[in-house]
């Protein structure tokens, strides 16, 4: 199953509305489970360099199904995922990616944002998964 074009819809009017309220503009991608763009928005002033990190985000975000946070703490020099960002044609390994789960625990897409701080660029992107009413993927052994 893929996120649908309302819910990336819905998504993407959320996480406008959270970078309004934080004063800054994002670009912001929605893809679906199998990581091809659903949705896509620049807000005006965006970064054109943020085009890219927030598909690549988004792309990170679903390939894994963890927040690219997490993937950065498992990127780290002498951590098991060191180099991962080098695979898949480029990842981001930094805050402002989340899956998409449904309520049955199954990848439905994800979430990319960036243009920010990474902490904005979080929680941005989270307020854009929260409006789906989407839940984090169960426990898996790589998950901090």
């Amino acid at each position: 199953m893929h996120v649908s074009y309302q819910q990336a819809e819905a998504a993407i009017s959320a996480a406008i509305a959270e970078a309004s309220q934080l004063g800054t503009q994002m670009c912001i991608a929605v893809v679906d489970s199998g990581a091809d763009l659903k949705a896509f928005v620049r807000m005006d002033g965006a970064w054109v360099g943020s085009i890219d990190i927030a598909l690549k985000k988004a792309k990170t975000a679903c390939y894994f199904g963890m927040h690219t946070g997490q993937i950065g703490q498992l990127s780290q020099p002498g951590q098991p995922l060191f180099g991962i960002e080098h695979s898949n044609q480029g990842l981001i390994t930094f805050p402002g990616g989340v899956p998409i789960v449904d309520q049955e625990g199954n990848l439905i897409g994800a979430v990319g944002v960036s243009g920010s701080t990474v902490e904005n660029d979080h929680q941005v992107a989270k307020a854009g998964v929260a409006v789906i009413g989407l839940a984090d993927l169960p426990s898996h052994p790589w998950r901090i």
